[in-house]
């Protein structure tokens, strides 16, 4: 599955970025910028990123393009290289919804959910993450176990579930011993992706490797972590149902 947009994060601090336009919608992107810490410059500055708030944009646009420049004009996602996404902010984790600019509405929606979801010790539990790892790094020195230990605290209802643990929760956790690898097995329902149970979908995102038939498309595939191998196999086990198969194999 092809994504719209690859999502990146940019740091703007200190940086040029162009804003043209007048108005409510140029204003929305002065204030956003601006909590960016971006240096808002003119059309005739250089700048490697720009916003266009105008009411015919087209020819704005294609000057900036001509010159390199990476565009964002509001309301006309035909026209953008980036958009702008909707955005919660817990500091340094921030989350961010985009619709490639297909439904400025939508992304708003599911912002406004996960406002009420998302606790506010969010980004004091990362930044103690951020502050523990030498100590994280002598309790588990193997990467790999440190790796998987991490995910069984922060999973949910883990020591650092991220819904529920704070900070303090950092400073307590000691780390949990690694268990043998273990091998799962998933027979799909269907190629789609939204037919996957709540347990089919949690262990695909924990699986280190993949093994899977050949009919098991890319749209399931993709539900798995990007740096787990996927291994293509002509000879499930027997004992396995017939159907699409994905065989796991999880470090506990």
């Amino acid at each position: 599955m092809t994504l719209h947009s690859l999502p990146v994060f940019l740091r703007l601090a200190g940086r040029p970025v162009m804003l043209i336009g007048e108005g409510e919608s140029a204003d929305a992107k002065r204030r956003l910028l601006d909590r960016a810490g971006a240096a808002i410059v003119g059309e005739s500055d250089e700048a490697a990123l720009a916003i266009v708030a105008l009411g015919d944009p087209d020819a704005t646009v294609a000057r900036l393009k001509a010159r390199g420049v990476l565009v964002n004009a509001v309301d006309r996602p035909d026209l953008c290289d980036f958009t702008l996404p909707a955005i919660v902010d817990r500091s340094p984790v921030i989350v961010a919804i985009g619709t490639g600019g297909a439904s400025a509405g939508l992304a708003a929606a599911l912002r406004q959910r996960l406002e009420a979801i998302l606790p506010t010790t969010l980004g004091g539990l990362a930044e103690a993450l951020y502050a523990a790892r030498a100590r994280l790094k002598t309790l588990l020195p193997d990467m790999d176990a440190r790796r998987h230990a991490l995910a069984q605290a922060l999973s949910d209802g883990g020591a650092l579930d991220p819904l529920a643990a704070d900070a303090a929760s950092v400073d307590t956790w000691r780390g949990d011993a690694r268990r043998p690898n273990a091998i799962e097995a998933i027979g799909l329902s269907s190629p789609d992706p939204d037919d996957l149970t709540l347990r089919q979908a949690r262990l695909l995102a924990q699986a280190d490797r993949v093994v899977h038939t050949p009919d098991v498309p890319p749209a399931i595939l993709d539900r798995a972590r990007a740096d787990a191998p996927r291994i293509v196999s002509v000879a499930p086990p027997v004992d396995m149902a017939e159907g699409l198969t994905v065989f796991l194999e999880i470090a506990r």
